[in-house]
């Protein structure tokens, strides 16, 4: 098996940098927040490094701005409390194409990730949707997966997710409601974090290709 380069950009908790470096790779994970645990991290911004030897690039847009989640602060009530509300969205689409978009000389294999969102409407659809509960985690969280050089994950293990449900019958994935008591730095990041199911696949399934 080929040891692979493997850069994950907009990563502070090291989740698929330590499932690469787990499964043999050299992996390097990039964010403007330092690492959560200890590894080969560079905390600074991502096009400085890109230009470096990458095999696969694996990135995790900041999807605030992007997520279907946040479409209601639009709605015009909002205007006079977030005036940049629309600037900040196209801002952050076009640093998901920068990232996406890169010559494949520069990094053959790429994987761009974002919730359910405006990227699909204004750049195009996902390859591929994936949950965690097809991947041995019993929670549930739509996530786009663009690829470019790389074949669709391979569900894992499925397992039945779990939820919270309010008195009025609503429910609520049960890690998104056990974030809520966070401070919103901790949330935010609670948030953003791959779960483990679907970094193994990562790791095992693309770090096995040549």
């Amino acid at each position: 098996m080929k040891r692979l380069q493997v850069l994950v950009a907009c990563e502070c908790s090291g989740t698929v940098r330590d499932a690469f470096t787990k499964a043999g790779h050299y992996a390097v994970s990039c964010d403007l927040l330092p690492s959560d645990t200890p590894g080969v991290h560079f905390q600074g911004d991502v096009f400085k490094i890109l230009g470096q030897n990458w095999d696969l690039m694996i990135a995790h847009p900041p999807c605030t701005y992007l997520t279907v989640t946040g479409n209601k602060w639009f709605k015009p009530e909002f205007k006079d409390r977030f005036p940049t509300r629309e600037k900040d969205r196209l801002d952050a689409l076009q640093f998901f194409l920068d990232l996406f978009q890169l010559k494949s000389s520069h990094i053959p294999m790429v994987c761009c990730e974002n919730p359910v969102g405006s990227v699909s409407s204004m750049f195009r659809k996902p390859d591929q949707y994936v949950q965690p509960y097809e991947f041995g985690d019993p929670h549930s969280k739509k996530t786009g997966l663009w690829l470019r050089g790389l074949p669709p994950l391979m569900p894992t293990k499925i397992v039945q997710p779990i939820f919270h449900t309010y008195k009025d019958g609503r429910k609520d994935p049960i890690w998104h409601y056990e974030t809520m008591k966070l401070k919103p730095l901790e949330r935010m990041k609670a948030r953003s974090k791959t779960f483990q199911g679907i970094a193994d696949a990562m790791a095992n399934q693309w770090g096995s290709l040549q």
